[in-house]
């Protein structure tokens, strides 16, 4: 097949990475310069989300291009128990349905060659990436985390062990580069999802003392906290071990990248980089997390900016020029995006929930989205209780279902969610009621009830 006649993708998904992580979102400690170096030739999004705070309903939304709730996955896999909680949460799936057709059965169904790297967690044995339109499955399985960490022995059902001590990000890219020399003449989708930098927080001994010594200079080189409800939530970003873990990413998708262009496939290669939820920054316990996402507030777990708003790049094939596009998107579109783009018909029976970027891409619009909406009926380490949230414009409402509480937000004038409008801008509160009425209906939410 000739080369000029197709296009691949490759899907580069980092796991709780945070909206303010990278160097060219304006990390000053963390550095990433083969990430920034994308976004120099990437149209960079400041207002990407995912469709829920933790990871497994945003990565069912990524695959499907459906709301989480639609899909019938609203918490991470099995999810929190939380002992004596006011509220009974709603039942929740523990494996994305066999039913759902992923992005990757339609590439697969058009002769895409397609591959999986890293982490699943979307169901066990029977429901793996294999079975959901992957030709090859390197180390997703059911488990949210790795579970021997970073270093080899990986203790992966799906990842041979490689040397003692071998890093598991540098692994999975490994894998991902062979695959890539291998398909170099076929169309494929060579979807990579990082473990890193999920918990463990465990250092990259290559990449540590590096950080070690960037943070003697720092001017707060301890956690500094803020309370957020029953957690405290890290508003300085100090971390070493954390900045080595995301210099090891960075160097990967570099190296990545570098392979992509030895090889000639820059030029007909749609590649989207992203994280699954907003940063790990609010625990409660007396437990203190690795990275934080000010000026947002909150993070993983939270229905705030911290938890939902998140890095997306989107470079098309040949792109060289960055571009930053502020219009609110949302993770169900990457689907039928990515279709849009490998000009493949739009299967809007499928990606329900998604609209396709290419507008925005392409200069041809500046919104996309009427309204936004989060679902998130469960309890979480970070203090979250069960709630919900929509955006629609600038507006923001938040709902707290445990006290019956709205909280409003502008996030024009307030990113930070600091100043709740809720009683000052009846109508506007009113309005948006109705907005995540709507949603309700639509998706049939299903609501926590009183223990």
């Amino acid at each position: 097949m000739d080369k000029t006649t197709y296009k691949n993708v490759v899907f580069i998904l980092v796991d709780d990475l945070g909206w303010k992580d990278l160097a060219c979102y304006g990390s000053s400690f963390y550095e990433t310069p083969n990430i920034d170096k994308l976004a120099a030739q990437s149209n960079l999004f400041t207002n990407a989300y995912s469709p829920n705070p933790v990871c497994s309903p945003t990565r069912a939304a990524i695959m499907t291009g459906k709301y989480p709730t639609r899909v019938g996955i609203t918490d991470w896999i099995p999810g929190y128990e939380s002992k004596d909680a006011i509220l009974k949460t709603p039942e929740d799936l523990y494996e994305l349905p066999l039913e759902e057709v992923t992005f990757a059965e339609v590439l697969k169904e058009a002769d895409y060659k397609t591959f999986f790297a890293g982490k699943w967690h979307l169901g066990d044995t029977g429901f793996f990436p294999e079975d959901q339109g992957f030709d090859i499955n390197k180390g997703g399985h059911h488990m949210g985390q790795p579970p021997g960490g970073y270093y080899s022995p990986y203790k992966n059902p799906k990842l041979s062990d490689g040397p003692k001590g071998e890093y598991l990000t540098d692994r999975l890219t490994n894998e991902s580069m062979a695959f890539l020399e291998e398909n170099k003449d076929n169309p494929f989708l060579l979807y990579l999802s990082y473990y890193t930098v999920h918990g463990p927080i465990q250092a990259s001994k290559k990449h540590i003392a590096k950080f070690q010594e960037k943070k003697q200079i720092l001017k707060d080189s301890v956690a500094l906290l803020k309370k957020e409800g029953t957690g405290q939530t890290v508003i300085n970003q100090y971390n070493t071990s954390y900045a080595s873990m995301l210099y090891a990413l960075d160097e990967n998708v570099g190296r990545l990248l570098e392979k992509l262009e030895t090889l000639d496939l820059m030029k007909n290669t749609l590649i989207v980089f992203t994280s699954d939820n907003g940063g790990l920054t609010t625990l409660v316990a007396h437990r203190t997390a690795p990275t934080s996402v000010r000026p947002l507030r909150a993070g993983k777990g939270w229905a705030y900016e911290g938890g939902i708003r998140i890095p997306l790049l989107i470079k098309k094939p040949g792109q060289k020029q960055g571009n930053r596009i502020d219009a609110p998107v949302i993770s169900m579109d990457m689907f039928p995006t990515i279709l849009d783009e490998l000009d493949l018909p739009l299967q809007s029976n499928l990606h329900q929930d998604g609209v396709s970027l290419s507008s925005l891409l392409d200069g041809k619009e500046n919104n996309v989205h009427e309204s936004l909406f989060w679902d998130y009926p469960h309890y979480h380490g970070s203090g979250w209780t069960p709630g919900q949230a929509v955006r629609k414009g600038d507006w923001k409402l938040i709902y707290f279902y445990e006290n019956d509480l709205y909280e409003l937000y502008n996030l024009k004038e307030d990113i930070s969610e600091e100043n709740n409008l809720a009683d000052s801008q009846p109508e506007k509160l009113e309005e948006l009621k109705e907005e995540l009425k709507h949603y309700n209906e639509i998706l049939e939410a299903p609501k926590p009830t009183r223990n």
